[in-house]
């Protein structure tokens, strides 16, 4: 996302940005919290979680090198009702919320990235409520794969069953089950916190319609990203 802009913006905001590690179950924010940063992934990726009073949850979307964490922010909102967590780890490039919210008002162009990405988070939202409710486990763990597998550009990621169980609000069994039947098919190798896909073709046609519909409204509306911003 920050490669697209247009080059002022890059150049007010690209001074500002600092890089920071994050490590796989970080919590960026809770729910409720007051947001003074916004963070764009660069080879990590952002899971947003709601959390219930008995403290189960399930992930609504996940955020990579194609968004930022944090458009309640421009949105109009200094809060948001989502738990933010790293479901990979890796390196985010932090922004003041102000700095953020400044480059909004000025710039148009800033203005239509930004909102076009909303449009397709929420499209992502939408079919995640949507899959979960009608789709089986096995077609659910594919497409959460898919989805964290095109933001990583990686055939592998790290990841216990326990963190995807809750990523998907679903119990452990079920996501060992179905990883054991992704696996006993040849479409993924799983040892020790590490999931590694082997049959990327196969794992789509086994997805359900819920990651082409997401796929396709992503590619449409966000623009390709050439080259990674340097800081």
């Amino acid at each position: 996302m920050l490669a697209s802009l247009p080059l002022p913006a890059r150049e007010r905001l690209f001074p500002h940005l600092e890089a920071v590690s994050l490590s796989l179950g970080e919590v960026i924010y809770e729910s409720g919290s007051r947001l003074r940063h916004v963070y764009f992934p660069t080879n990590c990726i952002i899971s947003l979680l709601y959390v219930l009073e008995n403290g189960s949850s399930a992930e609504i979307a996940v955020v990579g090198n194609e968004g930022v964490v944090g458009i309640a922010l421009f949105m109009g909102g200094e809060t948001t009702p989502s738990r933010a967590l790293v479901q990979s780890a890796g390196i985010a490039l932090k922004l003041k919320s102000q700095l953020l919210k400044d480059e909004f008002n000025r710039s148009a162009e800033m203005q239509h990235l930004l909102l076009r990405y909303t449009q397709a988070l929420l499209t992502q939202m939408a079919q995640t409520a949507v899959c979960n409710r009608h789709h089986s486990v096995d077609q659910q763990l594919c497409r959460w794969l898919l989805l964290s597998l095109d933001r990583l550009r990686t055939d592998t990621l790290k990841m216990t069953q326990e963190l995807i169980a809750n990523m998907l609000g679903v119990r452990r069994e079920g996501v060992t089950e179905a990883a054991g039947k992704l696996q006993h098919d040849g479409l993924i190798n799983y040892c020790r916190g590490k999931i590694t896909v082997i049959d990327r073709p196969g794992l789509e046609r086994r997805a359900c319609e819920c990651y082409a519909v997401v796929k396709k409204e992503t590619d449409r509306l966000l623009p390709h990203v050439i080259e990674q911003p340097r800081v």
